[in-house]
């Protein structure tokens, strides 16, 4: 994986916080009444600055979509604050919650089952331009620019979700986060799903875009090397807690906490030596981890 870009701000001279979390714990009610819920996260807080990428990383069940969701209003905030521009979003109605669509949008993980099959790309990108009043034929004149944005022809407007390739779908669905000229867009795995060539094209265009626009990106992936390429800063979680932050160059080259270190080791790299060597690594770390040598 290698994009030519790389995106998002580290180092002391960031400005202030765009998006914060604080201490946020979510907690699933258990389906049977005399069973306790399940708790996701455990009082996680990170914060991301304007136009910065912050990678959000961790294998299945760390509760990374989780964090994505909770700021998007998509689970249930059980304690913490998340505050957009620092106001508190984490309990607004539903009326609120859609107003809020115009600084925070989203990027899901399969472009296919985000987009409506039944209707065309024009029909898709014109709707949240419609809802706010822009009128029909200012809106189409705006669609023809996003999709410009993403280098799409202007024809796609007219073509339906299954007559375009997976790039190409993601490629939509990122005009359709765009639409609305957010501050904030929650990229949640949004090239796990792609080709490796497909997904070096889309994250250099996610570069391209926030250095035009000064979007910032809370990008979630489980994949080391994808945020290593494309965040200023890193975040890792491990069973709902935050066990290391910092510079991406460095977490993700020279962590320091093992979880981290383990999810390095699992990274394939093209030199079988070097790979055979990683794998040996691996084993021997997970086992001192299983032994309770390390925490």
């Amino acid at each position: 994986m290698t994009s030519s870009l790389q995106m998002g701000r580290s180092g002391p001279n960031r400005p202030g916080p765009i998006l914060s979390v604080n201490d946020l714990i979510v907690q699933f009610p258990s389906k049977h009444r005399f069973r306790k819920g399940f708790q996701a996260l455990n009082g996680v807080s990170l914060e991301i600055a304007p136009g910065e990428t912050l990678g959000l990383v961790g294998e299945s069940g760390s509760g990374k979509t989780t964090i994505g969701r909770a700021i998007l209003g998509l689970a249930p905030v059980t304690s913490g604050s998340i505050q957009l521009e620092g106001r508190e979003i984490s309990q607004l109605k539903r009326r609120e919650r859609r107003r809020l669509g115009k600084d925070l949008q989203v990027v899901f993980q399969d472009p296919y089952s985000s987009l409506n099959p039944s209707r065309t790309v024009g029909d898709t990108l014109s709707e949240p331009l419609l809802t706010l009043g822009v009128s029909p034929k200012e809106a189409r004149a705006r669609v023809s620019g996003l999709l410009g944005r993403v280098h799409l022809p202007t024809d796609a407007m007219d073509r339906l979700p299954r007559e375009f390739s997976g790039g190409q779908r993601q490629r939509v669905a990122i005009a359709r986060a765009l639409a609305l000229q957010p501050k904030v867009i929650v990229c949640d795995e949004p090239v796990s799903a792609l080709d490796l060539s497909t997904q070096a094209r889309v994250l250099d265009l996610f570069a391209e875009i926030q250095k035009d626009t000064g979007v910032a990106y809370l990008f979630i992936s489980h994949d080391l090397d994808v945020v290593r390429h494309v965040s200023g800063r890193v975040a890792v979680l491990y069973r709902g807690n935050l066990v290391e932050s910092g510079d991406a160059h460095l977490v993700t080259t020279e962590p320091n906490h093992p979880y981290t270190q383990r999810l390095l080791l699992a990274s394939p790299v093209p030199d079988p030596d070097a790979q055979a060597a990683r794998r040996m690594a691996w084993r021997r770390l997970s086992h001192e981890s299983r032994a309770g040598l390390v925490n």
